[in-house]
C-alpha cells in the first residue's frame, strides 16, 4: 500500500477518534446526544456557528482542544487526499478493482507465479496462443512492465495462500511457478494442490535434487532450466540434425511450421472415425505424431486403425496455416 493511501487512512481514523471523544465529552458534561453531535460537527466543519449551550470554563478548555485537534486533523486529511490524487492513487485503486472483477470472471485459465525472465517469455508465448492467464508478482517494477504489455497482473506474494486465492487458483486449469528459489516453488505447488486438487502444476527447479520434492509437493511436471540447457548444448554437438528439426518445428524464428496439440470435443467430426478415415495427412497436409487419451501416456506414431474419441488430445505437425485451417474446419 502506498504512502498516500496510508496517510488518508490514518487521517480518517484520527478524525473518527476526535468525533467520538468530542461527543462523549459533551455527553458526560450533561448534554444530550443530538446536541453533542451537532456541536462536534460545528467544530470540525469550522462553519462558525455559536455553541448550543453555555460553556463552563472546563468545557471551554475541552472545546478548544477539540477545535485544535479536529481542525488540524481535517487539514491533514485534505493534504493526504491531495497527495493521493497527485500520485494517481485513485486511478490505481479503480484499476485494481477492475483487475479483481476481471479475475473473478476467469475460468480454466493459467496462473503464472513470477514475472522474471522465464515468466515474461512464458506470458508472451501464451498471449501468442491466445491463452487466458494472470500473473502474480511481488515486484512493483515488474508488475508495471507486465501491465504496460497489457497483461492481467496482480502485485502480491505468490507464496501466500490468499494471493493464490485472489487470482482464482480454485478455477484455474494450470499453474506455472517460475520463481528462482526452489523452496518457494515447492511451497506454491503444495498450496495450489490443496486449493485445487485437479489443477495442472508445472514448476521450475534449479537443482536436480529438488525435482522429487516438487513432485511430492504436487507438481505434475518439473522444468530444470540448467539441465535442459546443458542437454540441448550436448545435442547440438552430438545430434545437430535432430536439434535443427526441433528448432524448425518449435523455434520462434520459424513461424510457418509448428507442432500443435488439438483437443477433440464431443461435437468434433473426427470423433468416431479412425485416423485412416480422417484424411488428416492427405486433406490438410498434417502429420499426426501422437495421441493422448485421458491421463494415459502419449501414443506415438499411432496406426491408421486408431479410433478417435471425445476428449482425445492429438499432436500434429505441419505448416501453421494448415493447422489453423484444420482447426476451423473441425471447430477446434
Amino acid at each position: 500500500m502506498s504512502s498516500g493511501i496510508r496517510h488518508v487512512q490514518t487521517a480518517l481514523l484520527m478524525l473518527v477518534m476526535v468525533f467520538v471523544v468530542g461527543v462523549a465529552g459533551y455527553c458526560i458534561a450533561g448534554w444530550d446526544l443530538v446536541d453533542s453531535i451537532y456541536m462536534v460537527v460545528i467544530i470540525l466543519s469550522t462553519v462558525g456557528l455559536e455553541e448550543v449551550h453555555q460553556l463552563s470554563p472546563e468545557m471551554e478548555l475541552f472545546t478548544s482542544i477539540i477545535i485544535v485537534v479536529g481542525v488540524s486533523t481535517a487539514l491533514y486529511l485534505m493534504g493526504a487526499f491531495v497527495q493521493m490524487m497527485t500520485e494517481g492513487e485513485v486511478n490505481r485503486v479503480l484499476g485494481l478493482r477492475k483487475i479483481s472483477r476481471d479475475i473473478k470472471r476467469l475460468n480454466g485459465h493459467v496462473v503464472i507465479c513470477g514475472f522474471g525472465r522465464m515468466g515474461e517469455i512464458l506470458a508472451g508465448q501464451l498471449r501468442n496462443k491466445k491463452k487466458t492467464f494472470v500473473i502474480v508478482e511481488k515486484s512493483p517494477e515488474r508488475i508495471a512492465e507486465a501491465t504496460e504489455l497489457g497483461y492481467l497482473a496482480v502485485s502480491d506474494d505468490a507464496t501466500e495462500e490468499n494471493a493464490l486465492e485472489s487470482v482464482g487458483v480454485a478455477k484455474a486449469a494450470t499453474l506455472v511457478t517460475t520463481l528462482p528459489h526452489d523452496a518457494d516453488n515447492v511451497f506454491i505447488a503444495l498450496t495450489a494442490r490443496n486449493l485445487n486438487p485437479d489443477i495442472h502444476i508445472i514448476a521450475r527447479g534449479e537443482f536436480q535434487s529438488t525435482e522429487k520434492k516438487l513432485i511430492q509437493a504436487g507438481a505434475d511436471r518439473v522444468v530444470l532450466p540448467a539441465a535442459t540447457g546443458a542437454m540441448r548444448m550436448a545435442a547440438m554437438i552430438t545430434r545437430p540434425s535432430m536439434v535443427e528439426l526441433v528448432e524448425l518445428v518449435a523455434g520462434s524464428h520459424v513461424a510457418e511450421v509448428e507442432v500443435d496439440e488439438v483437443a477433440l470435443s464431443s461435437e468434433c467430426k473426427l470423433v468416431g472415425k479412425t485416423l485412416g478415415q480422417s484424411d488428416i495427412r492427405s486433406r490438410h497436409g498434417l502429420l499426426v505424431v501422437a495421441v493422448r487419451r485421458g491421463k494415459e501416456s502419449l501414443q506415438f506414431a499411432p496406426g491408421a486403425n486408431l479410433l478417435f474419441e471425445a476428449e482425445d488430445r492429438v499432436v500434429v505437425i505441419g505448416p501453421l496455416e494448415d493447422i489453423e485451417r484444420f482447426r476451423r474446419e473441425h471447430g477446434l
